[in-house]
């Protein structure tokens, strides 16, 4: 059992890292000398950054995409932090359901960040606001990140649900 509670720890701290990656780092859509995020649009070569704000056509979109993947990671650290109250507090049988629900909402928002994203992705990229060309791009590895953390907070919160049962 303490093999399966190390496991389970561990997954759940890559699923948290791998949401605080996708959610800070600029690289959602990537070109040959620019990246961009949900945040800000990144020059390469000269290093200059420009911030994504209210000038750009789907800006809404873009603050969907932002408050889902804050809640989502939010929801994922929430979750471990009961997961570890409820590790000691709860006898069996109950453990890890809140944990389970916490983390499943993570997986929900994380899915409709990407979602929106994929979807409004062309006319993102199409906005008067960006300075350069940005639309000849592709996705990044940020992006790619973030599907991965929803596989991840999916699979951690159905393992905390067959994982209440167990002695």
């Amino acid at each position: 059992m303490l093999i399966l509670l190390a496991f389970i720890i561990v997954f759940h701290i890559t699923s948290a890292a791998l949401l605080f990656i996708a959610t800070i780092d600029n690289a959602w859509w990537v070109g040959d000398n620019f990246s961009t995020d949900v945040w800000r649009m990144c020059v390469t070569n000269t290093s200059i950054c420009m911030a994504i704000t209210d000038e750009f056509n789907e800006y809404q979109s873009i603050q969907a995409v932002q408050a889902a993947m804050i809640l989502s990671t939010i929801f994922c650290c929430v979750a471990f932090l009961v997961f570890i109250l409820q590790l000691f507090r709860l006898k069996q049988g109950e453990r890890f359901v809140l944990t389970s629900i916490i983390q499943l909402l993570s997986c929900l928002c994380v899915m409709i960040a990407a979602s929106i994203y994929t979807d409004r992705h062309e006319e993102l990229h199409q906005s008067h606001g960006y300075r350069m060309e940005v639309s000849k791009g592709q996705y990044g590895y940020s992006f790619v990140l973030a599907w991965i953390a929803f596989a991840f907070t999916l699979i951690s919160g159905v393992m905390y649900l067959v994982l209440r049962k167990r002695k």
